[in-house]
């Protein structure tokens, strides 16, 4: 039986699924891991179906097996957000579906997007949660990644994290709830705690993933909190400006180190 959803679970960063599916099927092309790895890491518990354009559906472990010819210098995680199209192929399904879901994942001229299926028509005692990966072709010439090294993203990730706590004192919108607030305050030093990558990633893309995987985790909490001293709409809107350089480095640090060139 599928697990059932809970209601009590803090919301995850978008893009854990396909940073997750992203690293190990890059890791399984290079042959540093088996195909069961990457099913084990990718689905866990889960039920995992892929839906191509013509509304048939596959199991994703019968999906990966069409891209067991793709070299894993042309999979990759891709994490935009409105306004931020990085690493997209232009205009499309493909970049339309990424969008709203804020992530997926390219593999070579395919592309697949999550999306979680709940079904409301169960008992909420009984409902389970699955993933649905939504396929899409992409052009025989997609837009390559974004070129950013792995310390230009740390760099730039450090920097926006300490100019976003500043902003935030100037505004005197920092106080945030206990947990929130000590978690901005833990990780300029903090290697923080992401997806666990494959063997094949350097020490340096580790800590990065995990880094930028926990702030996006304390950016998505703290966008849902309305205990915080932002008070009114003047406050609330500074805190989001304060926040929404933090996060755009975050997503491009998370992508940069599940991008990042494997050591075989």
């Amino acid at each position: 039986m599928l697990p059932r959803s809970s209601d009590q679970q803090a919301p995850a960063p978008p893009g854990r699924r396909s940073a997750t599916l992203a690293a190990w099927a890059r890791a399984w092309r290079a042959g540093l891991v088996s195909f069961d790895e990457v099913l084990d890491e990718t689905t866990g518990d889960e039920e995992h179906l892929v839906r191509h354009p013509d509304g048939s559906e596959e199991t994703l472990s019968s999906a990966l097996v069409g891209f067991s010819t793709v070299p894993p210098d042309e999979i990759r995680v891709v994490l935009p957000a409105a306004g931020d199209p990085r690493g997209l192929p232009g205009p499309g399904p493909f970049t339309s579906a990424a969008l709203l879901a804020g992530e997926g994942v390219v593999l070579g001229t395919s592309g697949l997007v999550p999306e979680a299926e709940l079904h409301p028509h169960l008992d909420p005692a009984d409902r389970w949660a699955g993933t649905c990966w939504l396929a899409h072709p992409l052009p025989a010439t997609p837009v390559p990644a974004e070129s950013i090294t792995l310390a230009e993203a740390d760099h730039d990730l450090s920097m926006a994290l300490t100019e976003a706590i500043g902003a935030l004192r100037d505004l005197d919108v920092a106080r945030l709830p206990p947990g929130l607030a000590k978690g901005l305050a833990s990780l300029r030093g903090s290697e923080g705690a992401g997806p666990e990558l494959p063997v094949g990633y350097s020490a340096r893309a580790r800590r990065l993933s995990a880094r930028a995987t926990t702030i996006a985790g304390v950016l998505t909490l703290a966008s849902t909190d309305t205990s915080g001293a932002a008070v009114n709409a003047f406050e609330a809107a500074a805190r989001d400006a304060a926040f929404r350089p933090l996060a755009t480095a975050a997503r491009r640090a998370r992508a940069a180190a599940i991008n990042s060139p494997l050591e075989r």
